[in-house]
């Protein structure tokens, strides 16, 4: 397997050199020259455990892996050591991503990793696959990341004490909860270095493509990512939607099933339309917003416009620049780099671009968004009903979930552990008790590391000079 840039302007190259590149030196976002069926096979992966599926459904992508060495990073991924972060004792392969049937729909829990949260499903990989390549080729990494909330702590706890590699992580500064901080500024290892940067997700994130598209200063610093602008993230994520669509359609005896996906920077419901693209059993995918709407509007009108950024209580979806929405425009232009180089380039300029369509835009999507109000009564509702707690963004999904028509089971991905927002629990239950950890009460005591930044590329860009300077004095 080859992998291409959405703009057009890479050659082709191999799966380990995707998942060092990061961003494309072009600009764009990395994918894959062809996407596999699985269509025909579907009964046998169905019987397999989380680590040997994830092996199949990676193998397809990462040729130049060698089947053992990859059987063997799967396992040392999704086996006992990462995944047993829950209270009740359950660990292994199969908490990895286990279907939880609550009421009428099934909840995929994906919080069972270090962090308690989804992100750790690809993160835990992405450290590995990093871990592998420089093993083999030698040199270092310094990786480059900017995070809403989750994917900081996901990947330090992934990178952190590894050979070869420094992890920069940007995250804005008041904007995520203090739990999500803690998590990364608690991890104190020397490779590790949080950067709190006084602006937006979305100041952050441009801080990060901007350096990315430097090509002198990616080459020289070594810069990598571990956002989900690199390809070994959204492939990680693919395996969990075939998981929870063999293990709901056994469980119902359904054909298909329909997935419901809180999101903000459009990753995850990506691996979702990778998935069903390769022959998963899904019908549907229902996209999920908070009150930062610029994806639902998308797929409702056709228009992908900027709106103010606002604080909400999902933080982690307080997004209005979702850098994976690229990917998919390129597989809706027919795969045309020129095209999609002409449609960031407007999208530079106005903050807007628009898919001229005569029905729905992709009638795999259906999309709706959920305002403080909703996120609260779904939190609520589903407590009291179903003594089952949701975290806030777990909980926009299952909102919009529930305003849809009948038809295949609903799937609601569960994003994160609703101990990493207890406010929000609280706020809607009335209760502080409920949204309880024992790692998060250890947190709220442990030493915290940051550096403040102005939210400015060149005071990044010095402060990675200075941190890779110190390496060899």
């Amino acid at each position: 397997m080859k992998y291409i840039s959405t703009r057009g302007q890479i050659k082709p190259i191999g799966f380990q050199d995707a998942v060092m590149m990061g961003l494309a030196d072009d600009g764009g976002l990395i994918v894959p020259e062809s996407i596999p069926s699985v269509a025909d096979r579907l009964d046998e992966l169905a019987a397999m455990d989380y680590p040997a599926l994830a092996c199949e459904i990676i193998g397809l992508f990462a040729t130049d892996i060698p089947t053992n060495d990859l059987r063997e990073l799967m396992r040392r991924t999704y086996g006992e050591r990462y995944f047993t972060n829950d209270e009740a004792g359950l660990s292994g392969g199969g908490r990895v991503a286990p279907s939880v049937p609550v009421g009428d729909l099934h909840i995929l829990e994906l919080w069972h990793g270090p962090t308690l949260a989804f992100k750790d499903v690809a993160l835990q990989l992405l450290g590995n696959l990093f871990e592998y390549i420089l093993a083999r080729r030698g040199g270092r990494l310094n990786i480059l990341g900017a995070t809403s909330g989750d994917t900081g702590s996901a990947a330090i706890h992934g990178c952190r004490g590894r050979d070869g590699l420094d992890i920069f992580i940007m995250h804005p500064r008041g904007r995520v909860s203090e739990i999500q901080r803690r998590q990364m500024t608690s991890v104190l290892d020397a490779n590790v270095h949080n950067l709190a940067v006084e602006g937006s997700f979305d100041d952050c994130q441009r801080i990060m493509k901007t350096l990315a598209s430097d090509i002198d200063f990616k080459r020289t610093y070594s810069l990598g990512a571990v956002n989900s602008v690199n390809w070994a993230r959204v492939l990680a994520q693919i395996v969990y939607y075939f998981k929870a669509a063999f293990d709901v359609t056994a469980a119902t005896g359904a054909q298909a099933v329909r997935v419901s996906v809180p999101t903000g920077n459009f990753g995850d419901i990506l691996a979702g339309y990778y998935a069903r693209r390769m022959g998963a059993p899904i019908s549907g995918l229902i996209l999920a917003t908070n009150e930062n709407d610029i994806l639902s509007r998308f797929f409702n009108t056709g228009v992908y416009s900027l709106g103010e950024v606002y604080r909400t209580l999902s933080p982690s979806m307080d997004i209005q620049v979702a850098s994976n929405f690229e990917r998919y425009l390129f597989y809706k232009v027919g795969c045309d780099g020129g095209r999609i180089r002409e449609m960031m380039e407007q999208f530079g300029k106005t903050g807007s671009l628009e898919i001229e369509t005569d029905g729905p835009v992709d009638p795999l999507f259906t999309a709706g968004a959920a305002d403080r109000q909703a996120v609260l009564a779904t939190i609520r509702d589903t407590y009291r009903q179903h003594n089952y707690v949701l975290d806030p963004h777990t909980a926009c999904g299952v909102h919009v979930a529930n305003q849809q028509p009948g038809g295949d089971p609903l799937v609601c991905l569960a994003t994160a552990h609703p101990a990493k927002f207890p406010d929000a629990v609280a706020a809607a239950t009335g209760r502080d008790d409920l949204a309880t950890h024992p790692c998060i009460a250890e947190l709220m005591a442990a030493e915290e590391r940051c550096t403040v930044l102005p939210e400015d590329i060149e005071a990044v860009r010095s402060f990675i000079e200075n941190t890779v300077a110190g390496h060899s004095a």
